[in-house]
């Protein structure tokens, strides 16, 4: 047995270091509260007390501390509940509907040959939070002020299936293609929220646990944002995430609500569904997670407002004049509340009521089925509709909503309550009678025996006043939702003359190439048309990668201005805030710079206003700490650029390992909606960023992510060649430096040098040495992006094994390399893996240099020459490619290892060994 006698944690101390100046008043003080609660009660006392608190609170200067939690009752009383406007028998005929459909959806889906799986009961116990929702308040697109934004539960998709088969937009044919997007396609149905998935229903993916509840903050803040910029009115749109209790355990759950609260989202609600349960049990069963969430949420800074118990709790909690039964109800665990809910009447009047005198006395009247039916608040319609109502009627900031409820409410004694309601997805026969005579569906029983997997869907059709009754509420509130809508307005597209300027080089001054995008970027932010579209969004350290260049003229955004004088005020570059500033500036914070990317790269389809956002960060910080983030910006299709700065495992000298990144073009690789890049130098930095213009927002309109590694190292940025192979740099690789005969005899050895980024001018470096010092002639390729070669070369070989009478394209990578002589030697300044994509495409011998291992601190030459990618290197692994071939003498590549010292770290001199532009 659990000790009930156990004390929960301390919640709400008010700690004070003041003096007692007259200890005998204070004693007076407490004497005095002693005697009311001999004399009046505990309730009472409890009540002047809060009543004391909420008006020292209000005098402003005495600082007390504001209570976190209260009673575990409903915040919002009977008395001041507000009317239900809709027909209530109307909207639980439709609830009856949605709760049999969407749990049909299910177990047809466990028809054999099939079993794909589902989840049948956290819908069961969201129906109503959903459903006062979707009758009373959600916006739809055609909304005059623009459609609300819903993150819906993803295990409660079934539900939203279920409703949009009643409204007439999914068929029968469609829900019996839940999680068989394949195998059922055009009809099949994805498991949970995918946006890319089914593109015209679905706006946000929330399935990963934590990321609805962080990208639906950072949609509420860049509706803001939108607003307050004067780029379009949304003013009167919300957002509304629904959230599981047991989700709420997420980092990211959580971590986002002081944001939320600073910002006074007040167009931001989150529901949460405190079912009490997780996946395999209690949330907190030796706890109370309604309370503590409560505490978390107002300590945050949150109007909570706690639906906890149903109208049939009412007349009781009136009658609790000595505040026993809402004693009860505080001290109660959540373990034992999830108990009461799997077993009947008679076992709540024993184990609940009957923990104290007062509170079995208060229901010695009742039946054992009366008790039974007094309900948790989150299925109490009336309850829910002035929860949020109170909520959108907040202003100032965001409002949660503590909604309880049951998990596999109403699928009866084997779902509701169990701990292993979440894994359940099949009924029995005798469950489908019940569960159909309980919700009046008119199957019979013939039908449900024939085939229990066969269980018929009910929908009575469009002249059912059930139905035409749903559909003239969503007819007023401006359209259906879940919708996604993809027209938009066109992105102005700059003019060729903005990206000249990166092209012509950087003279004699060294700049590295996050410079180099930075300059591009000031040059586009010139075009007038264009500029209002980009979202900056840096998580800190704008110094560090030049861009604090932009404080003084478009500004950073924060929704209440500037309201002090920053320290460098009478500096050019100071520090500037504007409630219509145009940068993202999210502090130390990637998970949440990577959420408003993905609300600026969807307002295309949110807002139908592209968006253009460039997100740049340290480059080991990226797919490496947010690389969920990015998943889900890809399932819902976001555009935009991401630049991964100070990239590369050697060039961000002295910050050692982690922040050292050897790996992110390899887990970029992953994703299938990031396009990446790493350019060696500014022009090819330019051709990329408007071949992603053209790609993301012209006519081809694809819904991918750019990402671009740029380096802090800096080098003279060379001009653009003459007639360069503009197409070589936005496919993947282009001819940099063919190497010259000038001085070495015709048939000399030939080789092929590949490099990316920062590796490029080690490449060249290896080239003059090569042919110095062994008369070997190296051409010297910039691979721009190995990723792209590799997927270009994937589909060639997709469209020879699936389709052979279309013919075998030659991969692009092999078609440039095909006449080219000598082996090839590929290095960037990652790990092997990233230049190894490509080698089976490479005609002839192949082999790579890496970055492979953990980085550290030192100096950029030495940490080249400890991986052994600088230069020497490169010339000594292309003089052992020769050599193995026969092609050189056995020993040159000893000769040359001796002759460049290359087990000597400090003989190392590849790059700058100094500068942090």
């Amino acid at each position: 047995m659990i000790p009930r006698e156990e004390p929960g944690p301390v919640l709400n101390g008010l700690p004070t270091t003041l003096p007692d100046t007259d200890p005998e008043e204070t004693q007076e003080w407490l004497e005095s509260l002693d005697k009311m609660v001999e004399a009046d009660g505990e309730n009472r006392a409890r009540v002047v007390l809060l009543k004391l608190l909420e008006h020292a609170r209000s005098h402003g200067k005495l600082d007390v501390a504001a209570l976190t939690s209260t009673d575990y009752i409903n915040t919002i009383s009977a008395a001041d509940e507000a009317p239900y406007p809709g027909d209530e028998a109307m909207e639980r005929g439709i609830r009856r509907m949605l709760r049999w459909n969407a749990a049909m959806t299910v177990q047809r889906a466990q028809r054999p040959g099939i079993g794909v799986g589902g989840h049948i009961s956290t819908y069961a116990s969201a129906v109503t939070l959903y459903e006062v929702g979707m009758n009373h308040f959600w916006r739809g697109p055609d909304a005059p002020g623009g459609g609300d934004q819903i993150f819906y539960q993803g295990h409660a998709s079934p539900g939203m299936y279920a409703r949009a088969f009643l409204e007439g937009r999914l068929s029968a044919t469609e829900l019996d293609g839940f999680r068989q997007e394949k195998s059922a396609a055009p009809n099949g149905l994805p498991s949970y929220p995918h946006p890319r998935m089914l593109p015209n229903f679905w706006q946000f993916p929330t399935v990963s646990m934590g990321i609805g509840p962080m990208n639906a903050v950072y949609q509420a803040a860049f509706n803001k944002y939108l607003t307050n910029r004067g780029v379009k009115d949304c003013s009167d749109q919300h957002v509304w995430a629904f959230l599981g209790d047991g989700e709420m355990d997420e980092p990211e759950s959580r971590g986002f609500l002081q944001e939320a609260a600073n910002e006074e989202l007040d167009n931001l609600t989150f529901v949460i569904n405190c079912n009490l349960q997780r996946l395999d049990g209690p949330v907190r069963g030796n706890g109370k997670i309604v309370q503590e969430l409560e505490s978390t949420f107002r300590g945050a800074g949150w109007n909570v407002i706690k639906v906890v118990w149903g109208s049939g709790w009412d007349p009781l909690l009136a009658a609790d004049s000595d505040g026993a039964l809402v004693d009860l109800m505080n001290n109660t665990r959540d373990g034992d509340y999830q108990t009461f809910k799997a077993n009947d009447g008679g076992y709540v009047r024993r184990e609940f009521f009957g923990r104290d005198p007062r509170t079995l006395a208060m229901v010695e009247d009742w039946t054992d089925d009366q008790i039974w039916a007094l309900r948790r608040g989150g299925h109490d319609y009336r309850k829910m509709y002035t929860a949020y109502k109170a909520a959108t009627e907040t202003k100032g900031a965001p409002t949660v909503v503590l909604a309880c409820t049951i998990k596999g409410y109403d699928l009866g004694s084997h779902f509701a309550g169990r701990n292993a309601t979440h894994q359940m997805k099949k009924m029995t026969v005798d469950d489908l009678k019940a569960f159909r005579d309980r919700l009046d569906i008119p199957v019979t029983d013939a039908e449900l025996e024939a085939n229990p997997y066969q269980a018929p869907y009910y929908n009575p059709g469009p002249d059912d006043e059930r139905i035409q009754y749903l559909l003239e509420r969503r007819r007023a509130l401006g359209g259906f939702t879940p919708e996604r809508r993809r027209a938009h307005k066109p992105l102005p597209k700059p003019s060729a003359k903005a990206f000249d300027g990166v092209k012509r080089g950087s003279g004699k001054q060294e700049v590295a190439t996050t410079m180099a995008f930075v300059r591009l970027l000031k040059d586009l932010m010139r075009d007038k048309d264009f500029a209002p579209h980009v979202v900056p969004i840096i998580p800190d350290e704008a110094r560090t990668f030049g861009m604090d260049s932009f404080f003084p003229t478009i500004k950073i955004y924060n929704p209440h201005g500037q309201n002090y004088t920053p320290v460098d005020h009478e500096l050019m570059l100071s520090y500037r805030e504007a409630k219509n500033g145009q940068i993202l500036h999210t502090g130390i914070n990637e998970a949440g710079s990577v959420a408003a990317f993905t609300a600026a790269g969807t307002a295309y389809a949110t807002h139908g206003v592209p968006m253009v956002p460039i997100y740049i960060f340290y480059s080991m910080f990226g797919f490496q700490r947010t690389g969920d983030g990015f998943w889900a910006a890809g399932d819902q299709m976001a555009k935009g650029f991401v630049l991964g700065g100070t990239a590369g495992r050697t060039t961000l000298t002295g910050e050692g390992t982690q922040h050292m990144d050897g790996h992110s073009p390899v887990l970029a690789a992953t994703n299938p909606a990031v396009v990446s890049y790493d350019p060696a130098y500014s022009y090819e930095i330019s051709h990329i960023v408007e071949a992603g213009l053209d790609r993301m927002y012209g006519p081809a309109d694809e819904d991918v992510m750019f990402y671009l590694t740029v380096y802090n190292e800096p080098i003279v940025q060379p001009k653009e060649p003459e007639g360069v192979d503009a197409e070589g740099i936005v496919k993947g690789m282009y001819l940099l430096a063919p190497g010259s005969f000038d001085g070495v005899n015709q048939d000399a050895r030939r080789a092929q040098i590949l490099a990316s980024g920062v590796a490029v001018p080690w490449a060249l470096e290896a080239q003059e040495l090569l042919k110095r010092d062994f008369g070997v002639v190296a051409d010297v390729w910039s691979v721009t992006s190995w990723n792209e070669l590799r997927r270009d070369a994937m589909d060639a070989d997709e469209q020879a094994f699936l389709h052979p009478e279309q013919g075998h394209r030659t991969p692009y990578v092999t078609a440039r390399l095909a006449d080219a002589p000598g082996p090839v030697v590929a290095v960037s300044d990652y790990m092997r893996q990233v230049p190894d994509q490509i080698a089976q495409w490479v005609p002839g011998d192949y082999a790579s240099l890496g970055a492979d291992g953990f980085g550290f601190s030192d100096t950029r030459p030495a940490a080249r020459r400890f991986f052994h990618i600088d230069g020497p290197s490169i010339a000594v692994r292309t003089l052992q490619q020769l050599a193995e071939n026969g092609e050189v003498p056995e020993d040159w590549p000893l000769r040359a290892a001796q002759q460049y010292d290359l087990l000597n770290v400090n003989a190392g001199s590849s790059g700058n060994a100094g500068g942090e532009s």
